[in-house]
C-alpha cells in the first residue's frame, strides 16, 4: 500500500480537499482510489469587531498555507518525496455571508460571516418580496441590509462567499459550487442558474435602484459538481505553497459550501436523503423533489452540489459553549492537579447517561451568536438553575448537550410539519461523535428519529471537497451513482434509534427551555 501511494505522489494523481471551517482550516489529500495519504490542519477563531463576527483574510491565507504545510511535510516524513503535483483541487469553506471588493479587487468591509445575525430588515423585506425564505446570513440579505443603513455600496464590483474568494485567489475564476451560490441567492433548480425573476425584483427595489446596482454581475457564476472551474495557476501555486514546491496546473472543482461538502462525505445527495452537520453550528439537511410552493421562516431552500432543491434547518449554536466548558473543566483539573488531562471529551461526556431524567432542574442556553430559530437577536450563553437544582457533574454535562441541539430540535419539528421526511435515518457528523454513541443518542432523543454515524463522522468538509474535486477530474456525470459506486460501496455506521426515557428527558428539558426563552431574548438588552 505505501508503495502504491509513493507511486501516486510521484505521478500527482492526487486530490486535495481544503475546507475553511468556523474552528479549523483542513486540508485532506487522497490518491485517485481515494486512499488517504496525508492531513493538515490549522486552528482559529472569528472575531468580534464593531458589532460583527468576521475573520481577516491575512489570517485566511495563514491558515491555509499552515494547513497546506502541515500536509506536505507529512508526505515527506512518511513517504520521503515531496509534493510537487496535485491533480484536482477543491475549496469548501463556511457558507453564507458577505465579502465585497472593488474594481481593483481591494476588500471593501470586513468579511461578514454566517454568524452574525444584523440582517432583519432585509431578511423580512426580501423573503415577502420573494415568496421565498431569504434567511439574515445570506449575502443578499447582507447586501440589501448594508443599502438600508445607507453604507456605500456604488463601488462593489465582485460579491462571493469565503470558499469563492479562495477560489478565485488560486484559479483567476469568480465561480462558485451551485449548492454554495443557493446560500447567496435564490437558485432556479431548472437552470442551476440564480432566479431570473428574483433578480429583477431586487434590481426594482427603489433603494436598489437609487445606487444603480444590478445584482447578477457582482456574483459568481454557479456551476454544478463535475464541471471543470478553472486550473490552478503559477500565483495561485504560490500562495497555496509559498516554499516554491507545488506546481501550477492542478484541476480546479467548483468551490462548496459547508453544507454541499457534508452532503457529499455523508452520502445524501440523492432526494429523500437526509444529513445533520454539528459544529459551532447545527444543519440538518432533506433532499427534496422540488421546491415547495410556498415559504416558512424556519426553512431555507439551498441545493446539493448538483442543484437539486434541499430543506435545510439551520442553527447558529451548537458546540462552542460545549466546547468552553469542556475547556474549563480541563483547566481546572491541570490546576488542582498540576497534569494536563487527556481524552477530555469521552471522559466528560461519559458521565451524560448517569445524569438525572430532569437533569437535576438545571437549564442552559448555549446561544453565543444570535439564533434566529428562538428569536435570540444576540448572543449571551446562560447557565440557570433554581435554590433546589442537583448540580452535578453528569446533570451539568447532560444539560449542555442538551442546550447544543435544542435550536435544532426545534427547528426540526418545524420541518416535520412542512415536509414529509422520507428517509429512514439521518446520517451525521462532526466531532461531538468521536465520543462514541453518547450525542448520537442524545440526538436521536432530540429529534425523535434514527441517526446513523459513519466511521468517518469526524472527516466532513474536506474528504467531502477531495471526492468532488476526483469527481470533477474524471469528467462529472450522476453524483449519486458516483458516491454509492466510488466511495460508500463499503462504508460502514452505527443507526441508534430513539429510546423512550430519553425522548422523554429530552422533551421535558425543551419544555422548560421554550418556557424560558424570554429570559434569553431579554439578556442581550440587559448584558453587556
Amino acid at each position: 500500500m505505501e508503495k502504491a501511494i509513493k507511486q501516486a505522489i510521484q505521478s500527482g494523481r492526487l486530490v486535495l480537499g481544503l475546507e475553511l471551517g468556523s474552528t479549523r482550516i483542513k486540508a485532506e489529500l487522497l490518491t485517485d482510489q481515494l486512499t488517504p495519504v496525508a492531513t493538515g490542519a490549522y486552528g482559529w477563531t472569528n472575531d468580534y469587531q464593531n458589532g460583527n463576527w468576521t475573520y481577516s483574510l491575512a489570517q485566511v491565507w495563514r491558515g491555509i498555507q499552515a494547513a497546506y504545510q502541515a500536509l506536505a511535510t507529512a508526505v515527506k516524513t512518511q513517504y520521503d518525496c515531496q509534493l510537487e503535483q496535485i491533480g484536482a483541487i477543491g475549496i469548501s469553506a463556511m457558507m453564507h455571508g458577505y465579502l465585497v471588493f472593488d474594481d481593483e479587487d481591494q476588500l471593501l468591509t470586513p468579511f461578514r460571516t454566517w454568524r452574525n445575525n444584523t440582517t432583519a430588515a432585509a431578511s423580512a423585506a426580501l423573503s415577502e418580496l420573494f415568496g421565498f425564505n431569504i434567511p439574515q446570513r445570506w449575502s443578499v440579505a447582507h447586501l440589501y441590509q448594508a443599502i438600508l443603513n445607507g453604507e456605500p455600496v456604488t463601488r462593489i464590483n465582485t460579491m462571493t462567499t469565503l470558499a469563492g474568494y479562495v477560489h478565485w485567489q488560486l484559479s483567476g475564476q469568480k465561480v462558485v459550487g451551485v449548492g454554495d451560490a443557493a446560500g447567496m441567492f435564490p437558485i432556479d433548480s431548472a437552470t442551476g442558474q440564480y432566479d431570473a425573476t428574483k433578480l429583477a425584483l431586487f434590481d426594482a427595489l427603489p433603494a436598489v435602484q437609487a445606487q444603480g446596482l444590478h445584482l447578477e454581475p457582482l456574483l459568481p457564476t454557479p456551476l454544478k459538481a463535475g464541471t471543470v472551474a478553472g486550473y490552478l495557476t503559477p500565483a495561485g501555486a504560490r500562495l497555496l505553497d509559498p516554499s516554491g514546491v507545488l506546481q501550477a496546473g492542478a484541476l480546479m472543482a467548483p468551490p462548496e459550501g459547508d453544507a454541499g461538502t457534508g452532503m457529499v462525505a455523508t452520502n445524501s445527495v440523492a432526494v429523500n436523503s437526509g444529513n445533520i452537520s454539528v459544529g459551532t453550528s447545527a444543519f440538518a439537511m432533506v433532499v427534496l423533489p422540488a421546491v415547495p410552493n410556498h415559504w416558512d421562516p424556519a426553512i431555507d431552500i439551498v441545493a446539493t452540489p448538483t442543484g437539486q432543491p434541499v430543506a435545510m434547518i439551520h442553527a447558529n449554536n451548537c458546540s462552542s459553549d460545549l466546547n468552553a466548558w469542556v475547556t474549563l473543566l480541563g483547566d481546572a483539573i491541570t490546576a488542582a492537579t498540576g497534569m494536563a488531562p487527556s481524552d477530555l471529551y469521552p471522559k466528560f461526556l461519559g458521565t451524560v447517561p448517569e445524569a438525572d431524567a430532569d437533569l437535576g432542574g438545571l437549564l442552559a442556553f448555549a446561544n453565543l451568536s444570535g439564533e434566529n430559530l428562538t428569536h435570540v437577536e444576540q448572543g449571551r450563553p446562560l447557565q440557570v438553575r433554581t435554590p433546589s437544582s442537583r448540580l452535578t457533574l453528569p446533570n451539568f454535562m447532560a444539560t449542555q448537550l442538551f442546550a447544543a441541539f435544542a435550536p435544532l430540535a426545534i427547528g426540526m419539528a418545524q420541518l416535520q410539519q412542512e415536509v414529509s421526511l422520507k428517509q429512514t435515518a439521518m446520517v451525521a457528523q462532526g466531532g461531538l461523535f468521536q465520543t462514541p454513541k453518547i450525542a448520537q443518542q442524545v440526538l436521536a432523543d432530540a429529534l425523535g428519529m434514527p441517526i446513523t454515524v459513519m466511521t468517518n463522522a469526524d472527516v466532513g468538509g474536506p474528504f467531502g471537497m477531495a471526492v468532488l474535486a476526483l469527481f470533477a477530474l474524471q469528467g462529472g456525470g450522476d453524483l449519486a451513482a458516483f458516491l454509492k459506486a466510488r466511495v460508500f460501496q463499503a462504508a460502514t455506521g452505527i443507526t441508534l434509534t430513539p429510546a423512550a426515557k430519553g425522548q422523554a428527558a429530552y422533551q421535558q428539558f425543551l419544555m422548560r427551555y421554550q418556557q424560558a426563552l424570554p429570559l434569553a431574548r431579554q439578556a442581550g438588552n440587559l448584558v453587556d
